[in-house]
């Protein structure tokens, strides 16, 4: 199941809306005859690579998958059917699809057939590397990754409206790295007027576009924000209210010819606006770059699953612009936590909320 789970990464950052999975089968006399994972959407899953890459040797033999073999057609056909078919005597699942339309009804199918199954091996790390899948099933909104770039004295800037790098490139580049595997990234407008930022994906490969999100209530973004040159690298998306898109109707007008999509949030909650993405923009996972402002409205509100915080060792002094959490805010009660070192800063990661 480890070996299935290394499988299933390969598929990061481009198997949205689906999950990572990944599938080996082994011969009766245990050696691995097949091995697959998802690719991306839209394509087989990782239990019909595996099933190809092991012929006729799948007949009587064990499949190891990290979530349970689907039974419904989507764009392509149920995995539960293939595996039965193939003659696969037993099934390893590390974890139950929570899709309704699957649900324990791929493990039902399968053992209706006569087919051994055995579920929950290695359930939680199965979880913990679908956050984002789990999180838009029992949620129906965006996995949310809150991050952050601090000081060693809680500074996120010098000054207010003042830019300057706090991390290291090593820090950067990391940072690069996961803008790269989610499906959108988000900034308040705050952030947006004093820092007027592109968003892009930079030193890193991304096979997809990026959606850039501004979270901009009052419809504050103008026009000429430096996003608007970037349409290339992906949709920029405004959400707003539907008060300020009556009340400043020239000013919408004037970011949808900018090459805005405006989205309207039915309430005037960060909650009700993240639902609205994954609901109308089909956005699953969703990186909240700042600012102070953003971040304590989404822990407010519950709505962040991830930290992650890179640390300087510098400090900024005492003009500079604190990063200002609610008493609530709790590192140390984060879920799976761990630090590393990136050049001369430091990454604190941890989860917000139990998988298991």
């Amino acid at each position: 199941m480890r070996r299935a789970l290394f499988l299933a990464e390969r598929g990061r950052g481009q198997t949205s809306p689906n999950p990572m999975v990944g599938a080996l089968i082994v011969s009766p006399d245990g050696v691995i005859v097949g091995r697959g994972h998802h690719p991306r959407a839209g394509e087989p899953h990782a239990e019909i690579h595996a099933l190809r890459d092991a012929g006729g040797r799948a007949r009587g033999a064990t499949l190891y998958c990290t979530l349970e073999p689907c039974c419904h057609t989507g764009r392509t056909g149920p995995c539960s059917v293939a595996v039965a078919q193939a003659g696969v005597r037993r099934v390893v699942a590390a974890v139950i699809d929570p899709n309704p339309r699957v649900a324990g009804g791929g493990v039902q199918y399968l053992r209706e057939r006569g087919i051994d199954v055995t579920v929950g091996v290695l359930q939680h790390e199965a979880t913990r590397l679908n956050d984002v899948f789990f999180t838009n099933v029992r949620r129906q909104r965006p996995y949310v990754t809150m991050k952050i770039a601090v000081s060693q004295d809680r500074g996120i800037a010098v000054a207010r409206g003042v830019r300057a790098p706090l991390t290291s490139r090593a820090a950067n580049r990391h940072a690069q790295r996961y803008r790269a595997e989610v499906d959108a990234i988000a900034i308040g407008s705050e952030t947006l007027l004093i820092d007027d930022p592109v968003l892009t994906v930079r030193e890193v490969y991304r096979h997809r576009p990026l959606t850039r999100v501004v979270f901009d209530s009052r419809l504050r973004t103008p026009a000429t924000a430096r996003l608007f040159t970037t349409l290339d690298a992906g949709p920029v998306i405004i959400l707003t209210t539907a008060d300020s898109v009556s009340r400043e109707s020239a000013q919408a007008q004037a970011l949808e010819r900018a090459g805005a999509r405006l989205l309207i949030a039915p309430e005037h909650d960060i909650a009700s606006a993240l639902a609205t993405l994954y609901r109308d923009a089909g956005v699953c996972s969703i990186l909240l770059e700042g600012g102070a402002l953003l971040h304590a409205a989404a822990w407010n509100a519950g709505v962040v699953d991830r930290v992650r915080m890179y640390v300087t060792p510098d400090a900024l002094g005492p003009a500079r612009v604190r990063w200002e959490m609610p008493a609530s805010f709790d590192l140390a009660a984060l879920q799976d936590r761990r630090n590393e070192s990136l050049g001369r800063d430091q990454l604190l990661e941890g989860y917000v909320h139990r998988v298991d």
